[in-house]
């Protein structure tokens, strides 16, 4: 047991290592672009950076439609792996540059991608030093969320359909809490479904846009209360079924 221990933290480096050379190859692959172009050829840290972004891209998509695509793919995994802000504008820059349907589906399948792989890596570091650290709290919380297991996929997709608890977080606790894979990717992909809509929505108009915050207005909370609610409604079911 010893000896897989150690090896844990050379599986990471080569999780890092991967992304570094396929990250890479896509650069690489990318046609020649000039000085001011290439200085932004960056992940977006903010809006303004998502803007010039999406100009470079816009402008070599149509020939070079497959290496943008993966581009953006394996960008966006890699910040949801590693826990790296820059994924929101990520997915403002897909509603700018892909049809809906495509944006959505990429945005939704990166982060549940994204969040398995910073999930494994949390199992194999977090979860020993956390339940060292606080064994009988860790304990009873896993006994705790043990009661509502069948329920574990629902509760996903209320927590990344609400912005109750970041993101990260959710990644790193949920091994740590002994929260399956399985929901856990499931309850992802289907939960950053909803606020991945706005977003992507907005996108549509990056040009126009001045704030990521011009995605939100009273029928965004709606829809995402709405989500949230029904994300909750087996679950309410469920109780009242048996207390009748």
């Amino acid at each position: 047991m010893a000896k897989t221990s150690e090896s844990h933290p050379w599986l990471v480096v080569l999780v890092f290592a991967a992304f570094a050379v396929i990250i890479s190859g896509v650069y690489l692959n990318f046609p020649e672009v000039s000085p001011e172009e290439k200085m932004h050829l960056k992940y977006p840290r903010n809006l303004e950076d998502a803007k010039q972004l999406g100009r470079v891209l816009s402008k070599y998509k149509e020939n070079n439609y497959s290496v943008v695509l993966s581009g953006v793919i394996v960008v966006y995994i890699f910040l949801q792996s590693f826990a790296i802000p820059g994924s929101l504008f990520l997915t403002i820059l897909s509603g700018y540059l892909f049809p809906f349907h495509v944006a959505l589906l990429l945005v939704c399948s990166c982060s549940a991608m994204g969040a398995a792989i910073c999930y494994t890596i949390s199992n194999l570091f977090g979860r020993s030093f956390v339940l060292q650290k606080f064994p009988e709290r860790i304990s009873k919380w896993q006994e705790d969320l043990g009661k509502h297991r069948d329920n574990f996929l629902n509760y996903m997709i209320f927590l990344r359909v609400t912005p109750i608890v970041p993101n990260w977080l959710i990644n790193i606790a949920s091994p740590v809490l002994d929260v399956p894979l399985s929901p856990f990717f499931w309850g992802t992909f289907l939960g950053v479904a909803p606020p991945s809509f706005l977003y992507i929505q907005a996108g549509s108009t990056l040009e126009q846009m001045t704030h990521a915050s011009v995605a939100w207005s009273w029928n965004s909370v709606a829809l995402l209360g709405g989500s949230a609610l029904l994300s909750l409604a087996p679950i309410l079911w469920k109780n009242k079924m048996k207390t009748d």
